[in-house]
């Protein structure tokens, strides 16, 4: 059960000054935060690594960005069911050592020169099955360390970790894969991925200790209880919806993204990596605005607004031309933008989602919305890549980032739009 002390007035700091003094809180905070790190300096330097050295067009880019999606389909609601008997900061501590080992090994088959497009899809797979592991379990364990009136601060100071990762990772990635050699591009993340294994390891808050010995039958049991519960919740099913609606369209345009800003507009990889970190600026100044704007204008009417602006940000993108600082700046706010509403977005789904879900069932609910949400994610990286192949690069990116619009409106002609300022 949390144990963390009342939460700041509403007009304390972003962060109530209880969590902070929470030492558990901190080391899960700082573990968060290297491990996202890790993640999204993976994410940029793999596909750009791929693209930029190994020569890849959309089509194989698409199957390579699926890859490393797949486990989220594959996975999710088998790794919620396992979280619930498990102790999170266990799963945690061991995904962290298996990214570790493995983007370790990836860079020495790259200084070896067997860092190709067949090792690649083996390190996104299984770096990608690491992380489901990973995610799931950080959210069961906010649950346990805070108040519930302390969620969405909680969730808002995690996310803007997040958000701080997002700058760094893709500039990052970027910059080593132009500038360094792809074994020390590849090698950044398993530094990440140490420090969060060194700092969640250090968390002391006792957990129960549960049966891990299921029956398989019980698994399916415990699944199919999870999957029941986001079904019979009206909001819940509407978040699953309106997630998948968008994880497959954001699968799909940054597949032609990530290939059309270096063959369409030409953009260097470090001119890449500036263009993507632009998200985590925007992001931080999600999740600093999802700890106030919720409460004061209601959580559905901030979700449908804030899923318009961010997610319509990317409609112009195809009609830009040219490598020159103009189309930077462009491309800056338009990931700027797109991170903000994101970010709020996020981080107040997240608190929608804790809040209307008791905590024996934290882990099988994040499971099944990851599952429906972004199971479809593989899928839409295809279709981004064949898209691309069929239709050119701009006309693609137009149609894809249309199909992101189908989120807000699905949100918008729910009930999830009427949820006003108090979630208890």
């Amino acid at each position: 059960m949390p144990s963390s002390s009342s939460a700041a007035s509403a007009s304390g700091p972003a962060v109530p000054s209880s969590l902070w003094r929470d030492a558990d809180f901190r080391r899960l905070w700082v573990g968060q935060t290297a491990s996202q790190l890790g993640e999204h300096t993976s994410l940029v330097v793999l596909p750009l690594f791929a693209v930029l050295t190994l020569g890849i067009g959309a089509g194989q880019l698409g199957v390579l960005r699926a890859v490393g999606q797949a486990p989220i389909l594959l996975l999710s609601l088998f790794v919620g069911a396992w979280v619930d008997r498990w102790r999170t900061r266990t799963v945690m501590v061991r995904a962290d050592v298996g990214r570790t080992l493995l983007l370790g090994a990836a860079a020495a088959a790259g200084l070896l020169n067997w860092l190709g497009l067949p090792v690649l899809f083996v390190v996104a797979f299984a770096a990608g099955s690491l992380s489901v592991f990973f995610d799931v379990a950080y959210q069961a364990s906010l649950v346990r360390l805070v108040t519930r009136d302390q969620l969405v601060r909680g969730n808002s100071a995690l996310e803007g970790s997040r958000s701080a990762a997002q700058i760094g990772g893709p500039a990052l990635g970027g910059a080593l894969v132009s500038l360094l050699s792809a074994p020390v591009a590849v090698a950044s993340g398993a530094l990440f991925f140490t420090l969060s294994f060194l700092s969640v390891r250090r968390i002391r808050r006792t957990e129960a200790i549960p049966v891990c010995s299921e029956r398989p039958t019980r698994v399916w049991r415990r699944i199919h209880e999870g999957l029941r519960f986001v079904a019979g919740d009206p909001s819940l099913r509407t978040v699953c919806l309106a997630s998948a609606a968008f994880q497959f369209s954001l699968a799909a345009t940054m597949t032609v993204y990530l290939v059309f800003l270096p063959r369409e507009l030409h953009l260097s990889g470090t001119a890449v990596g500036l263009v993507l970190a632009a998200t985590g600026p925007g992001a931080l100044v999600g999740s600093i605005l999802a700890a106030r704007l919720p409460g004061r204008f209601g959580y559905g009417r901030v979700l449908v607004v804030a899923a318009v602006l961010g997610d319509g940000a990317y409609l112009g993108v195809p009609a830009l031309h040219g490598p020159s600082a103009m189309t930077v700046s462009v491309l800056v706010a338009v990931n700027f933008v797109f991170g903000t509403g994101g970010q709020l977005v996020s981080v107040t789904v997240m608190a929608v989602r804790q809040a209307v879900t008791r905590d024996g069932m934290q882990g099988r609910a994040a499971a099944t919305i990851t599952f429906v949400g972004m199971g479809l994610t593989p899928l839409g990286s295809l279709l981004g890549g064949f898209l691309a192949q069929e239709l050119g690069l701009r006309t693609s990116l137009l149609a894809t980032a249309a199909g992101m619009m189908l989120s807000p409106a699905l949100m918008a002609l729910s009930p999830l739009v009427r949820l006003g300022r108090n979630l208890g």
